[in-house]
């Protein structure tokens, strides 16, 4: 099956045993730090194939109050830091390299992409990752979709529902309110995610393995959910004077490659 098989899972060579390990002794010793991007999808999502890469970095987000704590928790778990890096950037972002030779990146308080998002308000939610809501974000808030981001989305919207939705289910939620904020707030982001959630059906109709074999949730009835939500909250004043602007100019950021 190679890389992508289930013989690399709980080996030295899957990522997630390292990445979990760092932040499971985080959150031990209350150091602000959350993993994002596909190995926290992963941890979030334990019942679903993975999906395996040997040389996946791992990525954190931290909180700008305790920056100076992660710095030196990393290093006291063997991390070697990019000095140079870190004095430059690092009230954005860190670089280290974990033990095993695998980079680490660090978000401080925001993720900037296609879009920015400012993790701090749910950034305690959860003890290892990102919120959920958070995380789908991250993931929704790219333009143009590859194969394993769409696959992260719909292993998320099959795993989790949106808040209200299933009372009495228990267990971690897609925040509707934490989604409508953010998309109320900013057209650009309303304009990406909602076409990312509505082009799901029909990428999923030609790529049928992006779902788990298991879902706990139909996802592409989940994404409709939230559209729904995102079209229906009240818009805020810049959100609608954006609008009126529409296509005619770019609404999302071209992210460019930091390097070290």
């Amino acid at each position: 099956m190679g890389e992508s098989g289930f013989e690399l899972v709980g080996t030295s060579d899957d990522p997630l045993v390292e990445a979990r390990m760092i932040a499971e002794a985080a959150s031990a010793a209350g150091i602000p730090l959350r993993l994002l991007g596909g190995l926290a999808v992963r941890v979030l999502c334990p019942d679903f194939p993975p999906r395996l890469r040997r040389d996946q970095d791992i990525d954190f987000g931290c909180l700008s109050k305790g920056r100076r704590e992660v710095m030196s928790f990393l290093e006291g778990v063997g991390c070697e830091p990019d000095r140079r890096f870190n004095a430059l950037s690092g009230e954005r972002q860190m670089y280290f390299t974990a033990p095993s030779g695998r980079p680490i990146d660090v978000m401080v308080d925001r993720l900037t992409m296609c879009h920015e998002l400012d993790f701090r308000p749910n950034f305690r939610t959860l003890p290892f990752t990102l919120d959920v809501v958070d995380l789908l974000l991250t993931k929704l808030q790219i333009v143009e979709l590859n194969e394993k981001d769409a696959r992260d989305i719909c292993h998320l919207l099959s795993a989790f529902p949106v808040s209200g939705d299933s009372p009495g289910e228990g267990g971690p939620e897609i925040d509707r309110r934490r989604f409508c904020d953010v998309l109320s707030a900013d057209w650009g982001w309303w304009r990406t995610v909602t076409d990312n959630l509505n082009k799901l059906p029909l990428l999923i109709g030609d790529h049928p393995d992006l779902l788990p074999p298991a879902p706990h949730h139909d996802a592409v009835r989940t994404a409709e959910r939230l559209v729904e939500l995102a079209d229906a909250t009240p818009k805020s004043l810049k959100w609608k004077t954006r609008a009126k602007v529409g296509d005619r100019m770019r609404w999302y950021e071209l992210p460019e490659e930091v390097v070290h």
